[in-house]
C-alpha cells in the first residue's frame, strides 16, 4: 500500500537463520529462540505453567493462521500501529515519517495513547506479548547487547525499537518467577478473537512484589508504577485491585474531544483484572 515514504531495496529473510526456534530453561530462566511462533509458545506447558503471562498473550495474539506463521520476534519488533502513519498512499507525512504534525493529535484519535505523546507522536504499540515481557522481567537479547524488555520500545522513525540499522533480536531471556509468583495476562478488543488490543495488561505478583504493564495506551508498553506501588505488601482482593487500577490511569488524559476518554476506564478494569487473576 505504499505506506512509507522509502522502502529498502532487499528484504533478508531472518526464517533462514538456523538454530533460533526453539523453548528451553536453562541457568536459571526461560529461554526463547527469535524465530519461534506465537502458536508454538502458547501451547508451551514450560511457558503455559511457569510464565503463563507470556502463554496468555501469545495465545491471544490473532489469528490461529498467523500464530502458527508468527514469530516472538516479530511480534514484539511490529511498528506502532495508527491509521494516519499506516494510510495507504503515504498520504500523511507525520512525525514518525520525519514530517511536522501528529495528526492524531486534532484528528481521529479515538484508539490513541492515554498517556501523552512520545516526541509529539500518538500512535499505540499493538503488541501483545511485550507487556508480558516487561510483567515478567525479561530481556531481549540481539547480536549486539541485551536489553532489558521495559528499555526495548522507544520512539524512532518509523520503527518503534531502539534496535540499530544492522541489529536484529536472536532470542528472549525470562527468569524463572520466584515461588509463590503468579502472572496473568488480560486483552480487551473490538473483536475478541483476532483483533489488536484496544488496551491490554500483563501482571505478576507475589511475595509482597508486584510488576504490571499496560499496553496499547502508549507508544511503548507502559509500566503501572503507581498500581504496583498501591498493593505492594497487601493482600489481593476485589478492594486492593479496584485501587490499584484507579492508581494506574491516575495520571491518563483524554485527547482532544475526549474521542478515547472510553480507553481510561477500560484500562482501569484491565488492571484490576489481571491483579485479581493472580490472587
Amino acid at each position: 500500500f505504499e505506506v512509507l515514504p522509502t522502502y529498502p531495496e532487499v528484504l533478508v529473510n531472518l526464517k533462514t537463520i538456523p538454530g533460533m526456534e526453539y523453548i528451553k530453561e536453562e541457568g536459571g530462566m526461560l529461554k526463547i529462540g527469535a524465530q519461534t511462533r506465537l502458536e508454538d509458545i502458547a501451547k508451551s506447558e514450560l511457558v503455559h505453567k511457569k510464565y503463563t503471562a507470556l502463554a496468555e498473550g501469545a495465545h491471544r495474539t490473532a489469528t490461529p493462521h498467523i500464530r502458527e506463521m508468527g514469530t516472538i520476534s516479530g511480534n514484539i519488533c511490529q511498528m506502532n500501529r495508527c491509521w494516519y502513519f499506516r494510510n495507504p498512499d503515504n498520504r500523511f507525512n507525520c512525525i514518525r515519517k520525519g514530517g511536522k504534525t501528529c495528526y492524531a493529535m486534532v484528528g481521529d484519535n479515538r484508539y490513541h495513547s492515554i498517556f501523552g505523546a512520545v516526541k509529539m507522536c500518538l500512535a499505540v504499540n499493538p503488541s501483545d506479548t511485550a507487556p508480558a515481557l516487561v510483567a515478567l522481567n525479561a530481556k531481549i537479547k540481539t547480536n549486539k547487547r541485551l536489553i532489558e524488555a521495559e528499555n526495548f520500545w522507544e520512539m524512532t522513525i518509523p520503527g518503534s525499537t531502539i534496535l540499530a540499522a544492522d541489529e536484529i533480536v536472536t532470542e528472549i531471556q525470562v527468569p524463572t518467577p520466584a515461588a509463590g509468583c503468579k502472572s496473568a495476562f488480560i486483552k480487551f478488543a473490538i473483536r475478541k478473537s483476532i483483533d489488536f488490543p484496544i488496551v491490554n495488561c500483563a501482571a505478576m505478583i507475589g511475595n509482597g512484589d508486584a510488576r504490571i504493564c499496560l499496553n496499547a495506551v502508549s507508544n511503548k508498553p507502559y509500566r503501572a508504577l503507581k498500581a504496583e506501588e498501591a498493593i505492594k505488601g497487601k493482600k489481593i482482593d476485589e478492594a486492593t485491585a479496584d485501587a490499584a487500577g484507579a492508581a494506574a490511569v491516575a495520571s491518563a488524559k483524554a485527547l482532544p474531544g475526549d474521542r478515547n476518554k472510553w480507553k481510561i476506564p477500560i484500562a482501569k478494569t484491565m488492571v484490576k483484572r489481571a491483579i485479581l487473576a493472580c490472587a
